[in-house]
Order: C-alpha cells, then structure tokens, then sequence
C-alpha cells in the first residue's frame, strides 16, 4: 500500500463511502481506485488529486497533504545513484535488497533521519 492509497482508503472508509460510490464520483472504474489504494498502481495524477479533495472536501493542509502524499506513493522506485559516490550507490542497493525486511521502528527511523 502507497501513502496515499492509504490515505485514501482511510478517507473512504471514515465517510462510510464505498469504493464503487467513490468510482462513480470520479468517473473511473472501481478497480482501478482498488488498485491506487493497494499500491498497485503508480502515484495519480494531479487532476485525479484535485478531483479527490473536492470530493472529501478537503482544503489548505489536508489538501496539500494528499498532494505530498501521491508524490511519494509511486510503488516502484528507481534511484540513479551516477556521480555520486560509491557508498550512495551502496546505501541504494542495499535499502533496495533489504527494505521488505525492515522493522516499522527503523523505517520510522530512517524516514526521521532523511526529514519526511
């Protein structure tokens, strides 16, 4: 699950809208709201955004909160560590092999650490 499919789900669910009923609102088919929840598809795009926060009504920070959010839910990230420095290119690799395996304790650490 992505950031915002998470937050989404929960937006949803705290309103007591269905997915079906969201979809319709949206005009996009309820698989693909299933999928932008689970993580299965990449970050939406900034009209679909904005067409969710008039949908909930949200504005200011929470509007721009889910902005934030979709820009860090893309499932599948790539990192082009090219003129950095060999320990960069390290740190990348090894977060890719060993992320699955992380405790929640040390992801919120590390999330701290790098200021998000």
């Amino acid at each position: 699950m992505t950031p915002f499919g998470a937050r989404l789900r929960a937006l949803r669910e705290a309103r007591g809208v269905t997915l079906k009923e969201m979809a319709a609102a949206l005009q996009v088919s309820p698989a693909y709201l299933s999928a932008l929840e689970h993580g299965r598809r990449g970050r939406p795009s900034t009209g679909l955004i904005h067409q969710v926060n008039e949908f909930f009504g949200l504005i200011w920070d929470d509007a721009e909160d889910m902005a934030r959010l979709a820009r860090l839910s893309h499932p599948r990230v790539t990192l082009d560590t090219s003129g950095l420095s060999p320990e960069a290119t390290e740190l990348a690799n090894l977060l890719a092999a060993r992320i699955r395996r992380l405790p929640p304790d040390v992801i919120r650490e590390m999330r701290r650490l790098l200021g998000e």
